[in-house]
Order: C-alpha cells, then sequence, then structure tokens
C-alpha cells in the first residue's frame, strides 16, 4: 500500500471512529448532561493517551508548539461543547449536515494560515460532497427541540472545528501523534474542569460509556493526525463526508434506523468527491531546452 493510500484509509477509519463516538454521545445525552459528557470524554481521553504516552518510554513534547497545543485544545473545547448539545438537540442527520459546513471552510483558512495553494480539485470536490450530503438528508423528519439555539450551536462547532484542524494541519509537522492525542484531551480537560461544580458524578453506565467515549476520541484522533501528517487539509477536508455513510451504517445497526434512498444516492455523491479529491495532483514536467517553442 501507497504511503498515501495508507494516509486515505487512516483519515476516513479515524473519522468512523469519531462518528461512533457521535453516536455514544447522543444515547448518553438521554440521561446525562452534554458538559458533563464532555468533560467525561476528556477525562477518559487523558487517562487513555497517558497511558499510550508511558507505553511509548514518554516520547518528548515540543515545548514550541505548546502555544499550537493550547489554541487547539480551546477550539476542541468549544466545538465539542457545542456539537454535542446539536447532537442532542437535532437529528443525527441534520447536526452532520450542519458541521459538513466546516470542510468548506478548511481551504481558505488553510490558504490563510498555513499558505497552502487552494487546488482547484479540492474546492470542486468539497462542493460536490456538501451536495451529496443536502441529497441524502432530503426527507429527514423534524423532530428537534429548540430547533434554532441548537442550528447556531452547530454552525459555531462546525466554525471551531475548521479552526482546529488548521492548528492540527500545522501541529502535525513539528509534533508526534502521541503528544497531539495527549493535549488534545488534557486542554479541554483542564477547561472544563468547573463542569464538577454543578454536576455529581454519573452512574456506572454512564462512567463506562465515558471510557468508551474516551477510547473512541484516542483511536481516531490518533488516526486522523497520522493522516494529517501526509495529507494536504484540502484533501483530509473532503474526507470529513465519509462521516455521513458511517452515521448512517451505525444508525442501522445501533439504532435500527432505516436507510433511505435519499441517503444512498448522497453516499453515492460523496464517494465520487472522495475520489476526485485523493487524486495525487499531476506534476508539471520541465520544458525541454532543446526543444522549439
Amino acid at each position: 500500500m501507497s504511503p498515501r493510500a495508507l494516509a486515505l484509509l487512516q483519515c476516513i477509519t479515524g473519522i468512523g471512529a469519531l462518528t461512533l463516538m457521535d453516536a455514544l454521545v447522543k444515547w448518553l445525552a438521554q440521561t446525562i448532561p452534554t458538559e458533563l459528557i464532555t468533560f467525561g470524554r476528556h477525562a477518559a481521553g487523558t487517562v487513555i493517551a497517558l497511558a499510550v504516552w508511558q507505553m511509548q518510554r514518554r516520547p518528548a513534547i515540543n515545548r514550541a508548539a505548546m502555544r499550537l497545543h493550547f489554541a487547539r485544545g480551546a477550539l476542541i473545547t468549544l466545538s465539542g461543547l457545542t456539537f454535542f448539545y446539536a447532537i442532542d438537540k437535532l437529528p443525527l442527520a441534520e447536526a452532520l449536515t450542519i458541521a459538513f459546513v466546516a470542510p468548506l471552510m478548511i481551504p481558505p483558512l488553510a490558504r490563510l494560515f498555513l499558505g497552502e495553494r487552494i487546488r482547484r480539485a479540492a474546492l470542486t470536490a468539497s462542493l460536490i460532497g456538501f451536495a451529496g450530503v443536502l441529497v441524502a438528508v432530503q426527507g429527514a423528519p423534524d423532530q428537534a427541540e429548540s430547533r434554532t439555539l441548537a442550528i447556531i450551536a452547530a454552525l459555531f462547532a462546525a466554525t471551531t472545528y475548521a479552526g482546529s484542524a488548521i492548528v492540527l494541519r500545522a501541529l502535525a509537522g513539528q509534533e508526534r501523534a502521541t503528544a497531539i492525542t495527549l493535549l488534545g484531551s488534557v486542554v479541554p480537560l483542564l477547561l472544563l474542569s468547573p463542569v464538577l461544580l454543578f454536576h455529581g458524578p454519573p452512574g456506572p453506565v454512564g462512567l463506562l460509556g465515558f471510557v468508551g467515549l474516551g477510547i473512541l476520541g484516542n483511536i481516531g484522533m490518533q488516526l486522523l493526525a497520522r493522516a494529517y501528517a501526509a495529507l494536504e487539509s484540502q484533501v483530509s477536508a473532503v474526507m470529513e463526508f465519509t462521516a455521513l455513510p458511517w452515521a448512517a451504517l451505525l444508525g442501522f445497526l445501533l439504532f435500527g434506523d432505516g436507510v433511505r434512498l435519499e441517503t444512498l444516492a448522497g453516499a453515492a455523491i460523496i464517494l465520487a468527491a472522495v475520489l476526485i479529491a485523493s487524486r495525487p495532483e499531476p506534476s508539471v514536467r520541465p520544458a525541454d531546452p532543446q526543444s522549439s517553442p
């Protein structure tokens, strides 16, 4: 398997793990406040990430990158709080649709902060992928309460997630995946610690759910950190659209949701967008100095 193919597989699998985590969040939110779920996710994630860090003989953390770690941690905290709230209040497909605004934000942000050239193929694939999302959620039932606030929360989550993806891309070039994953849990854990002043600990089922969130979050971020180190932000952004087929599959297996024809059509369009984005950019051959103009 080529390094590029491996990075794409890591990206898709990491997104699948995070989508499974979202499904678990929606289930836990039936009985546990979302802010406590967010704290529990990062508390369990910190314990697991520390264990991995110890097993890898405590690889050094780049102190020069700490400012980026804290910036990413703050963005992850805001994104998690608002997106988990949206997942609780909106149908999962609708919340994911709004969240898919994030990949469209990443290419211009990558151009602004990382100096990446915006590839026409990546931009086209983003638009095609978002069109696939819109097709996939047609006919979805509206069962939301506090709909307007939830939509605003989902849009804010998409914005902060796009920002965290840009910071992750910057970190991936100067920090190991283990350190990125560890501090991606430690910083949100510190920022969310005041939540314990207002909520008591959950029951055994909730604690077990938090462990599951931590495991899935660590697997997802480990895979994404490795993938982001080998892929352009514009390509990895389009891969985010694969969360919708994952969500359709998990909804069917875990909650008994039927897979609608619109979802299958949208998944096909998303697959086409992924294929467009995954194609390597053709190299430009230098002109032969002996050839005539």
